[in-house]
């Protein structure tokens, strides 16, 4: 894929591909997975325990899926459905193949943990058709109402190409982008760290805009206000501007946010099939187990209570009334579900845990489809010879619109509108159906002779991810100064330097993870949540094969001084 704005190195055959390995804590998770020696053992006595695993999205199922190979059992509760932000629906009275991702819909090829379960289920991917992709047929951008028709970055006036140049040169003097580049490629632990220590120290307290403002290459307004609308990979990023830049530098660095491919089919197929899938290599379990087995075809209900009960033990309340106690609990939703949906007793966790926790900041987030006869849009126009219509960036309403499609004869699917932000909550009041007649009226302006509403075919499905109940936000996005938060919800697994009293209760899911809004931190954690639990319960990794606890002393993530 091409992004909006390149990256600031551009790829070549001879170089090691980008994998999100580190800055903040380089471990090889897609090596530990790979190992035939697998993620560990615990002792024989232990077989059989159980463990709870609250929330059923991936990094809750990949949880619930290692435990069960290692011979403890598994007890997922899940509020609504597996999947979490993995969320595929369809259209009703449309054919079951149109659907709308209305969660994570696009995946970078550095996220090779998360592409271990993707191909350890069978499933498929494709290019995804982000703004100048080579898989995209077209982009339009349409700023303060004038559009531009690309198919390349070299399309578009020179004054974008500027801006990519100044994106560049901003990353190269700000945050050594080529040698970290490199190094991340090499893995080459010593120098990441060495990099990565000296620019979080110095740039904590920085947002995104300030980062920019501070470079003499984004020094013009008119420059940061083009780059914040088109941005770089996905489209826009101003509504990512007050963020920490720490945020921004794991994506670019990683290439979190190029080259996106999508799952054929829908991405919840990934923790449905890994809940249905019997692994051909378990212990004490019989052939053929499956986390939907042990459950009997359903996982429990949502949770309501959590609180610390006589020897260390966390006792679970969950919605229907049904009180258990374990050993060890992996907690996989939202961080904010603590403070809010689920009773908490103030012991679960330390406070300065719990501050960490309350000031985790989230990102809001909508998206509305719609499922038309046929990909209209690769039409040509008879004057022009373009696209009918094309992907669309633009100031408008609608920011990000994204075409669908399986072939040329094929229902194909319009994703109107992805927003964020404060572009998000300017459509909360409204219904789905508000929410089409606006960005078609958006839409109506870019493209004046194209009759979008005569190609829909049945009604909008709609999400805003911060007026969902059990999610409150889209991800996890560090405001400056949050380092330290996002340390100790990471580190968490490594229970050992808790108190007796605190430990038990493991946190895991993307928002815990340093790479939040990507999949790949959601198993990054969940991986290192069964780490912990193994070495609760009295386990090991094999020699061959040490787990990211093993070896943490040696690679943990920057200590920033807390006075």
């Amino acid at each position: 894929m091409t992004s909006t704005v390149p990256p600031a190195v551009p790829h070549t055959g001879a170089r090691p591909p980008i994998t999100m390995f580190g800055p903040d804590f380089p471990y090889a998770y897609d090596d530990f997975l790979a190992h035939p020696a697998g993620l560990g053992q615990i002792p024989a006595t232990e077989h059989g325990a159980e463990v709870a695993v609250v929330g059923g999205g991936l990094s809750g199922i990949v949880t619930a899926y290692e435990l069960m190979k290692m011979g403890l059992k598994p007890v997922v509760y899940e509020a609504d459905q597996i999947g979490g932000r993995l969320r595929t629906v369809g259209f009703d009275g449309c054919d079951p193949a149109l659907t709308a991702e209305l969660g994570a819909m696009r995946f970078p090829p550095s996220s090779t943990a998360l592409q271990h379960y993707i191909d350890l289920v069978g499933l498929e991917t494709r290019p995804f058709p982000n703004p100048l992709a080579e898989s995209t047929p077209s982009t339009v951008v349409d700023l303060k109402g004038e559009s531009h028709y690309a198919r390349t970055l070299a399309d578009l006036p020179d004054v974008y190409r500027q801006v990519a140049d100044a994106w560049n040169a901003c990353l190269e003097e700000g945050a050594d982008f080529s040698d970290m580049n490199r190094a991340m490629r090499e893995r080459d632990i010593p120098r990441i760290r060495e990099i990565w220590a000296r620019l979080v120290e110095r740039l904590d307290h920085q947002t995104f805009y300030g980062f920019l403002c501070a470079s003499d290459a984004f020094r013009s307004f008119r420059h940061r206000e083009i780059f914040g609308q088109v941005g770089f990979g996905t489209g826009g990023w101003d509504t990512d501007f007050p963020n920490s830049i720490l945020e921004i530098l794991r994506v670019v660095y990683t290439e979190a946010d190029d080259h996106h491919r999508g799952i054929v089919g829908g991405s919840q197929q990934l923790p449905q099939r890994l809940w249905e899938r019997a692994p051909g290599k378990i212990v004490h379990w019989t052939q053929g187990t499956s986390l939907a087995t042990l459950h009997g075809g359903a996982p429990r209900p949502a949770v309501t209570r959590l609180h610390r009960t006589a020897g260390n033990r966390v006792t679970v309340t969950d919605a229907s009334g049904d009180i258990r106690t374990y050993r060890a609990v992996v907690f996989t939703a939202q961080s904010w579900m603590l403070l809010s949906k689920i009773a908490c007793d103030d012991a679960l966790f330390p406070i300065d845990h719990w501050t960490a926790i309350e000031r985790t900041h989230y990102m809001e987030s909508s998206k509305l489809f719609v499922p038309v006869d046929r990909p209209f849009w690769l039409d040509k126009d008879e004057v022009t010879g373009r696209d009918t219509m094309s992907m669309t960036l633009t100031d408008r309403m609608t920011r990000g619109t994204y075409l669908l499609d399986d072939g040329p004869d094929r229902p194909a699917v319009i994703c109107l509108s992805y927003t964020w932000c404060d572009d998000s909550l300017k459509w909360l009041p409204l219904s789905a159906h508000e929410r089409m007649e606006v960005m078609l009226a958006s839409l109506g302006e870019i493209y004046p002779n194209i009759d979008i509403r005569g190609h829909i075919i049945g009604n909008p499905v709609t999400v805003s991810w911060e007026n969902e109940p059990y999610f409150m936000g889209a991800f996890k996005a560090n405001l400056p100064g949050h380092y330290r938060y996002q340390r100790r919800l990471f580190t968490h697994f490594m229970q050992d330097r808790l108190p007796e009293d605190k430990r038990g209760i493991f946190l895991a899911g993307d928002d815990v993870s340093w790479t939040a809004g990507w999949a790949e931190g959601a198993v990054q954690t969940a991986l290192n949540a069964v780490w912990g639990v193994m070495h609760q319960f009295g386990g090991s990794t094999d020699a061959g094969n040490p787990g990211p606890g093993d070896v943490y002393e040696s690679i943990a993530p920057v200590e920033l001084p807390e006075d």
